[in-house]
C-alpha cells in the first residue's frame, strides 16, 4: 500500500469515533416526516415495513452517512413527554409507539437530526427520531394539544407542536413491533442484495446487526462545523514527510 493510501485509510479510521455510542434507553427529540407507503428507504427494508411503524434516525446515531448503518432494523419504545417549544409548557397524559429504524435523517448542523458527540442538537439531546407520520400505522391523534390553550392551526385541527422532547427505550422487535407477525414485513428487498441491511431484530451482535456502509467505502462522516475549519487541512500538510512520520503522528491522536 502507498504512503498516501495507508494515510487516507488512517484517517478515515480516526473518524470512525465520530458515531454516537448511545445507551439503550434515555431522552431524545422526535420530529415527523411524510413517508409515501410502501417506499423504500436506506436500509433497504422490504416495502411492506412502511404498513407499520417506523422511524429515521438521526444520522451519527444511525452510524452511516448513506445506505445501511448499525441503526437499521433497531427497535424503540418513544413516550412523548412535553413538546420543544409551547408556551405555556405542555405536559400531556403518556402516549408512545413502538418504532423500527428503517431510514436515515442526515446530519446537518443546527438540525433537529445534527447532534454529534461533540454537539447536542438544540433541544440538548444527541439521538432524533424522525417519524414516518402521518401513517395508517398510528392514530391521527397521536400528537395530542390542548385547543382551549394553543387554538387551532389551518383546516380546525389541532395545533401540531412539531418537535417533542421524548423518552426512548430499545425493545425486541419481535416482541414489541406490531409488523414482527408479518413476514412480508421483516428483512431487506432482495434485489438490492448486498445494498440493502434490515435485521429482524438486531442485538448488536455482528453476526445480526449491520455494519457501516460509511466505513466500509471508506466515506467519513461530515460533522466539520461551517465556522471553523476542517481540520483535514492540517493533516494534509503532512504527505511530502515520509510514511514513517505519517504513522507516528498518527499513533498520538
Amino acid at each position: 500500500m502507498s504512503c498516501y493510501a495507508t494515510f487516507t485509510l488512517l484517517f478515515y479510521l480516526s473518524l470512525v469515533a465520530a458515531w454516537i455510542d448511545y445507551p439503550p434507553d434515555g431522552t431524545a427529540t422526535l420530529t415527523h416526516y411524510t413517508l409515501p407507503k410502501d417506499y423504500i428507504t436506506s436500509c433497504g427494508c422490504t416495502a411492506s415495513s412502511t404498513h407499520y411503524p417506523t422511524a429515521a434516525l438521526s444520522q451519527q446515531a444511525y452510524g452511516s452517512n448513506n445506505s445501511y448503518g448499525p441503526g437499521c432494523g433497531r427497535c424503540f419504545k418513544l413516550t412523548l413527554v412535553t413538546p420543544v417549544i409551547a408556551t405555556p409548557p405542555f405536559y400531556p397524559p403518556k402516549k408512545s409507539v413502538v418504532v423500527k429504524v428503517t431510514d436515515l435523517c442526515p446530519y446537518s448542523e443546527g438540525g433537529w437530526c445534527g447532534g454529534s458527540t461533540g454537539q447536542p442538537n438544540a433541544a440538548g439531546t444527541l439521538l432524533n427520531f424522525d417519524l414516518a407520520y402521518p401513517s395508517d400505522a398510528i392514530p391521527d391523534d397521536f400528537f395530542p394539544s390542548d385547543e382551549a390553550l394553543y387554538g387551532y392551526k389551518a383546516r380546525l385541527l389541532p395545533i401540531d407542536f412539531g418537535v417533542w422532547k421524548i423518552n426512548y427505550e430499545s425493545v425486541a422487535c419481535m416482541d414489541n413491533w406490531a409488523g414482527a407477525h408479518d413476514k412480508a414485513a421483516l428483512g431487506s428487498v432482495p434485489d438490492l442484495e448486498t445494498g440493502a441491511c434490515c435485521p429482524d431484530d438486531p442485538t448488536g451482535s455482528v453476526n445480526d446487526t449491520c455494519p457501516s456502509y460509511t466505513d466500509q467505502n471508506g466515506t467519513p462522516p461530515d460533522t466539520a462545523s461551517s465556522s471553523t475549519p476542517h481540520s483535514f487541512a492540517t493533516h494534509v500538510l503532512f504527505l511530502v514527510t515520509p510514511c514513517i512520520t505519517i504513522l507516528s503522528l498518527l499513533s498520538h491522536l
